[in-house]
């Protein structure tokens, strides 16, 4: 009962604070206003969780608060749209989900909740890396375009050095989740593991 309850306020808020952001070339007063709309729906969704209980309220406080501050970056590049504000709305929704994540990893202990946290961390590396390599790629993009044909190799050069990083930051963060799964195990098993997740990943 209290899943369903937390989701069905998680829905509710997609809806609301999703709606208050979908306006294109709006005016100042206009963002204003939508702005205070997403924090109203924040207060309520606030209030809501209040009737939970121990991890399901902290679970249902989170999901509240990531969804107000994704709610305002995509509201801001809708607002004044341009790479930076995207990269902005990725990084915030990154940020929600790993705290809504890491609260959910509070229900579980020992290893489990190592495990837990390290792919929480995991998933928010892979997010803020892609969204680097995107904001990268597009800063390339629009600087090579309509230039020289040098000037768009150049270009390319740093969009797959971009997206090399990413790949990068994305196997340490799959790495470390591997390695914390081995330290569930013991002895000869644990050893193993280790060595599979090293040579896997290509760690010395």
């Amino acid at each position: 009962m209290r899943t369903f309850t937390i989701t069905a306020i998680a829905a509710a808020l997609a809806l609301a604070f999703s709606a208050a952001a979908i306006a294109q070339g709006m005016s100042k007063a206009e963002y204003k206003a939508a702005k205070e709309n997403i924090e109203a729906q924040y207060k309520s969704a606030k209030a809501a969780c209040e009737p939970l209980l121990a991890n399901a309220k902290d679970v249902c406080m989170a999901e509240a608060k990531g969804k107000e501050h994704v709610a305002i970056a995509d509201l801001g590049a809708t607002y004044k749209p341009g790479p930076k504000a995207r990269y902005e709305a990725r990084m915030a929704r990154a940020n929600a989900e790993h705290s809504v994540a890491m609260e959910k990893c509070d229900e579980k202990a020992g290893n489990d909740r190592d495990v837990c946290v390290k792919e929480a961390d995991a998933a928010r590396t892979a997010a803020k890396a892609d969204a680097k390599a995107q904001r990268k790629s597009t800063a390339a993009n629009t600087t090579a375009k309509d230039k020289s044909a040098e000037a768009r190799g150049q270009a390319d050069k740093e969009i797959a050095a971009a997206r090399k990083d990413a790949t990068a930051e994305k196997s340490d963060a799959e790495y470390a989740v591997a390695i914390e799964k081995c330290d569930a195990l013991a002895g000869d098993a644990k050893s193993v593991c280790v060595s599979d997740a090293k040579t896997h990943y290509g760690k010395s």
